[in-house]
């Protein structure tokens, strides 16, 4: 029984409906919109909403979509007939309304055809599922294909592997045995009968006493070794690394105790005249020279094995999807995200015309640059500034939390985007909420130190302050306190860091749905690097779906944005991105780039797909 079906153009017009209830069109078809349609997620087929399954359908050639819909708890087997047929007699009805771009269905009525095709589906589908199931003959088995010939057994024929293995074995240990009297052509006779004992009768002795003249060979020895020459040197020279340094160096690196503090301020912010400059905005990244030079050429030769046509078909773009698929796993992106884009490509693809002057490697060279951008591109734009000065006039603080598995940079990336929020004159408060690690509330004490010496006070009140309860404490109730006190010293921003924990540890994400729970932040930031590939997307479903498990709210808040870290160590492999922006749907707020406190910017999401596609 189906609750609704209907058809509408890729450009939001409904065209024809059939629905149980009256909303259900208006809530159910608008998630699939927003969430499928317009994110690039066309190639499964299938949306659930709620209780709803639906199932669709893409007629590229005349931009419409087909939409059925049912609850999740039935299994309809007729359904991609009804698509498929219903998709076929709007084709042949009326295309050439369609072709004239004529008002749609103008004075038509859809619902007998809708309830004759519907009919035939049903019928047709109860006569497959009331057929008995015929079990396969063994003339249609793979067994039976074999030759009598095939599973006969001939030692005769040896494996061409073992044989060149054990001739390799005969012949070393040949050479290496040789009489004291250097009797080499007798040796040589031996080496010649041992191989063909080999090959004969299988007997493949490593030594073969056969052939000499003197009946049992005598004992061999090493060749006498060479002497050394008087200048060389004895024992293994050490290695001698560049940048190693020595124990002369030992002073100047020496980062505990600075002589003036200017060193370490130094290493934190390299170029002292960037202070004070990185007001407003964080510079996008920027997309390296060759890499915009050589992006056409590598991609465009994946489909050189396509015959273009008139229409394309999925039986054509099968090969180089396949190819397309394995160069973005190449570039880092997970296998299973990989695989759900190339789909999407085939299906947004399939059916379409092409023009007079269009080839198919530029036409699906486009439409996988316009998928990849589209995901890169947020749904929401995430504008923390912009929100904390809202914050700020309805009289609270912006609050952000931190979250992340151990390692990431958590902490780092915390102090870079303290860093930028002070030079756009925001008052800042970081919680030490990581109670666990050792050494966590130190490394937030010390950034708090060396960002205050790069900002001096403004009217006798730092732009940085920390809060914190030593280890051991309950996190959540942490920041609760860190909040408060930030509310009642009129704070403009609170970061909350966290403690590392892996995804699968249930004991501490229950402890961070807690934290969220308590104290419902503004911004929920995960912390993820840029150098896994499949691992990023368990990491991302297991961190919401343990917001979501261990929270007794309706409606749970889980992952807002996504800091990625570690950029500048992966070369042209940015699939990281792709992944974690297609498994969240949430957009990548900040990058780190670096280890200094400037290193820190936004992702350009034409640099991403400038570097896959290269």
């Amino acid at each position: 029984m189906l609750d609704l079906f209907v058809i509408f153009g890729k450009g939001g017009l409904v065209l024809w409906c059939f629905q149980a209830s009256k909303d259900m069109i208006l809530t159910s078809v608008n998630a699939l919109i927003r969430t499928v349609i317009l994110q690039e997620r066309t190639g499964d087929g299938t949306f659930e909403h709620d209780s709803l399954m639906l199932q669709y359908k893409l007629d590229n050639e005349f931009e419409l979509v087909f939409v059925a819909g049912y609850q999740k708890v039935l299994q309809l087997s007729y359904v991609d007939k009804l698509l498929d047929d219903m998709k076929r007699e709007i084709r042949d009805r009326y295309k050439n309304q369609l072709l004239d771009k004529r008002l749609f269905f103008q004075g038509v009525d859809l619902a007998d055809l809708y309830q004759e095709v519907l009919k035939d589906a049903e019928i047709w589908s109860f006569e497959v599922a009331s057929q008995p199931r015929v079990m396969r003959t063994f003339d249609k088995s793979i067994k039976s294909k074999k030759t009598v010939a095939s599973m006969i057994e001939r030692p005769d024929l040896i494996d061409n592997k073992k044989v060149k293995k054990e001739k390799e074995k005969t012949v070393k240990s040949s050479e290496l045995d040789y009489n004291e009297n250097g009797d080499d052509d007798e040796a040589e006779e031996g080496v010649v009968e041992s191989e063909e004992n080999a090959f004969q009768g299988l007997n493949l002795p490593i030594k073969s006493a056969v052939g000499m003249k003197g009946g049992m060979r005598k004992a061999t020895k090493a060749p006498p070794k060479s002497p050394k020459s008087p200048g060389q040197n004895k024992g293994k020279k050490q290695t001698k690394w560049d940048l190693s340094g020595s124990a002369k160096d030992a002073k100047e690196l020496d980062y505990t105790k600075p002589s003036d503090g200017q060193q370490v301020l130094r290493d934190y912010v390299p170029d002292r005249s960037m202070v004070g400059k990185m007001a407003g905005g964080i510079r996008a990244l920027e997309v390296a020279d060759d890499l915009k030079k050589s992006e056409s050429g590598r991609v465009m030769n994946l489909f050189k094995g396509l015959v273009g046509g008139k229409t394309l078909t999925l039986d054509d773009m099968t090969p180089s999807l396949e190819k397309l698929k394995d160069h973005l796993i190449g570039k880092n992106v997970a296998s299973d995200v990989a695989g759900k884009i190339c789909d999407s490509v085939g299906a947004k693809l399939n059916g379409k015309v092409l023009g007079t002057f269009q080839t198919v490697g530029s036409t699906v060279k486009g439409a996988l640059e316009e998928s990849l951008l589209t995901l890169l591109r947020p749904r929401r734009q995430v504008d923390v500034l912009r929100e904390a000065l809202e914050a700020k006039r309805q009289g609270r603080p912006f609050i952000v939390t931190f979250c992340g598995v151990n390692g990431v940079g958590k902490s780092t990336n915390l102090a870079k985007i303290c860093f930028w929020l002070i030079e756009n004159d925001m008052r800042v408060l970081i919680a030490a909420c990581d109670t666990f690690r050792a050494g966590a509330v130190e490394q937030l004490r010390t950034h708090v130190r060396h960002l205050n010496a790069l900002h001096p006070p403004k009217n006798g009140k730092p732009f940085v302050e920390l809060y914190e309860k030593g280890y051991g404490k309950d996190a959540a109730g942490v920041a609760a306190e860190a909040i408060s006190f930030a509310k009642d010293s009129r704070q403009d921003i609170v970061l909350v860091d966290t403690a590392g924990r892996m995804q699968d540890n249930a004991p501490l994400m229950r402890s961070l749905a807690k934290l969220i729970r308590v104290n419902n932040p503004d911004l929920v930031l995960f912390v993820g690097e840029a150098l896994v590939g499949n691992e990023a997307v368990d990491q991302l479903v297991k961190f919401n779906t343990s917001l979501a498990d261990f929270s007794d709210e309706a409606n749970p808040h889980l992952i807002d944005g996504i800091v990625l870290t570690k950029f500048d160590t992966i070369d042209d492999k940015v699939g990281a991105a792709v992944s974690m922006a297609y498994i969240t749907g949430q957009p990548i707020v900040f990058v780190g780039t670096g280890q200094t406190y400037t290193d820190l910017r936004s992702l350009d999401s034409e640099a991403v797909v400038a570097a896959l596609m290269n």
